[in-house]
C-alpha cells in the first residue's frame, strides 16, 4: 500500500479529537479484520466513509426513532473498522437522539476519520 507511511501519522488537525494511539481509525484492529490484505484495507474504509456520510444525512431529518436505528448501524460500521470515536459518538446519539451537541459531536468524529482514509488512501 503506497499510502503506508502515512498510516502511522496523525492527520494534520491538531484539533481533532483522535484515538489515544494518534489516529481516528485503529489500524491495527483493521489488519486484523482485513487478514493484512492491504487492498482490502483502502476497499473497506472508502465504504465506510461513504456510510458514515451517509448515515449523516439520514440523521438530519432529526426524527429520533429514525436517529437512533442510524447510530447503531454506524456505530457498528465503525467499531468493525476500528473508528472509536466515531463508534463512541454514535452510541451516545442512540441514548440522546435528539441532543444537537451530541449530532455536532458525531460530524465531528466522521469528519476527522474521512480526513484520515483520505489522507490514506491517496
Amino acid at each position: 500500500m503506497a499510502a503506508l507511511p502515512i498510516a502511522f501519522q496523525a492527520p494534520n488537525n491538531p484539533a481533532s479529537s483522535s484515538s489515544s494511539a494518534g489516529n481516528p481509525i485503529d489500524l491495527a484492529r483493521l489488519a486484523q479484520q482485513t487478514m493484512g490484505d492491504a487492498s482490502l484495507e483502502t476497499e473497506v474504509l472508502q465504504l465506510f466513509a461513504r456510510q458514515a456520510r451517509q448515515a449523516m444525512c439520514e440523521m438530519a431529518d432529526g426524527d429520533p426513532d429514525r436517529c437512533r436505528q442510524v447510530a447503531h448501524r454506524l456505530k457498528g460500521a465503525a467499531l468493525a473498522v476500528g473508528a472509536d470515536n466515531v463508534a463512541n459518538a454514535a452510541a451516545a446519539i442512540e441514548e440522546q437522539p435528539t441532543d444537537a451537541m451530541l449530532r455536532s459531536g458525531l460530524a465531528a468524529a466522521v469528519l476527522d476519520a474521512e480526513l484520515f482514509i483520505l489522507r490514506l488512501c491517496r
